[in-house]
């Protein structure tokens, strides 16, 4: 076996690439729900409701609190993506209809780590803050030669753009490679940036979006609206929406983002899928 490291791969190949390598990941998942969902006696619920019953009958008949109808959705999805339920948009049987809001529960993460959250234990452990930045540096490389190969067109004809939430920088800096003219900005927690590359390419600005996000004709967000909830999402695009002038260019389902970026205050949205389930979201003011 050898390994071509110089070898340019085609957009299929990354994307074929992209599948395997996550079905590896993320394989044990389906076993676990599975698991979730016989232990909680999901499919005796739904055959008493004659084969076929809403999330919320399942969770009424199942016993699940209703702050967990957001999980057992998510369980039931994979399930269907599994081929062990099957989902339609009929009233009787949908699955995927609608969205009860986010309850703020702590997650795993916290459970494990005193309640604390991810993005504060990076400020506590500088091991977990290094592990982490050098991770989503490593992901992003890999997501934004394919972005910025398919997906490109939405950063022509801007002379700015500001990464909120960009850590090292890896993504604007590919934005900044593919397209010279782009002033390129990164905004992140101070321990986020602290060893950031000073090589002038990109400009790192320490600071919280939740308070304010620097000036530019585009705002960059990878992987940040989703470790989020509802409230704190449209507080994250409102800020957005002040740093952008008047037109400027998930783990949730296109509605949900829709309700969110619309409560936020914009007026559009277009999205343009460019590697499996990730896609390119443009937000207009």
């Amino acid at each position: 076996m050898s390994c071509h490291a110089e070898q340019e791969l085609s957009t299929p190949d990354m994307l074929q690439g992209h599948i395997e390598l996550h079905h590896h990941l993320f394989g044990y998942l389906k076993s676990m729900a599975l698991r979730c969902a016989a232990d909680l006696g999901v499919p005796s619920a739904i055959h008493r409701r004659g084969g076929a019953a809403t999330i919320s009958d399942i969770a009424a008949d199942t016993g699940v609190h209703p702050a967990k109808l957001p999980h057992l959705r998510r369980i039931m999805r994979v399930l269907t993506g599994a081929g062990i339920f099957a989902a339609n948009d009929e009233p009787s049987s949908g699955r995927r209809r609608r969205r009860d809001g986010d309850t703020g529960a702590a997650t795993l993460y916290q459970a494990a780590h005193g309640g604390v959250p991810a993005w504060e234990m990076t400020k506590r452990d500088s091991s977990y803050n290094r592990a982490l930045n050098e991770a989503c540096a490593v992901d992003t490389s890999f997501v934004m030669d394919i972005a910025v190969r398919e997906g490109g067109d939405v950063f022509r004809g801007l002379s700015s753009l500001v990464d909120v939430g960009g850590g090292h920088g890896a993504a604007a800096m590919a934005i900044a490679r593919a397209f010279p003219h782009i002033k390129c900005s990164v905004l992140d927690l101070p321990q986020a940036i602290s060893e950031a590359p000073a090589d002038g390419m990109v400009n790192f600005v320490a600071g919280n979006m939740f308070e304010y996000i620097p000036p530019a004709n585009a705002v960059f967000l990878k992987y940040v609206l989703h470790c989020w909830g509802e409230q704190d999402c449209i507080k994250i695009l409102q800020q957005c929406k002040k740093a952008i002038p008047a037109r400027g260019g998930g783990e949730r389902e296109e509605h949900e983002w829709k309700k969110i970026f619309l409560e936020a205050g914009f007026s559009d949205y277009k999205i343009k899928p460019i590697l499996g389930f990730i896609s390119v979201i443009e937000v207009y003011p």
